[in-house]
């Protein structure tokens, strides 16, 4: 089971920092590059380029939530929480089918 994990190109784990604006504020992000290439995969399937995809699920989270103090983990989630809704779609055996927790906004 250890070697699908341990022969994974080196790539996909090492990490690339981007730049982008988010309402004028110049940010950056550190993630792994798989993690940007499912952003890459989301932007693209919702029309979105990866820096408008990130743009709309930071407004919708400070909008819920009023504060996001850690955006490259709440990236990490929601590209796994996407991963997991694509194997559940495909009827993937062993996926972690992640429900929906309601939400309430915070303030």
């Amino acid at each position: 089971m250890c070697e699908l994990y341990v022969c994974a190109d080196p790539i996909f784990y090492e990490s690339r920092t981007r730049s982008l604006r988010i309402h004028g504020v110049v940010t950056t992000i550190r993630l792994e590059n798989l993690f940007w290439d499912v952003l890459t995969e989301i932007a693209a399937a919702d029309g979105m380029t990866v820096n408008q995809l990130i743009t709309k699920l930071s407004d919708e989270i400070l909008e819920l939530r009023g504060e996001l103090p850690n955006m490259a983990s709440f990236l990490r989630v929601s590209c796994l929480r996407y991963l997991d809704r694509e194997r559940q779609t495909q009827g993937v055996p062993g996926s972690v089918a992640v429900q929906p927790v309601p939400l309430r906004k915070v303030g």
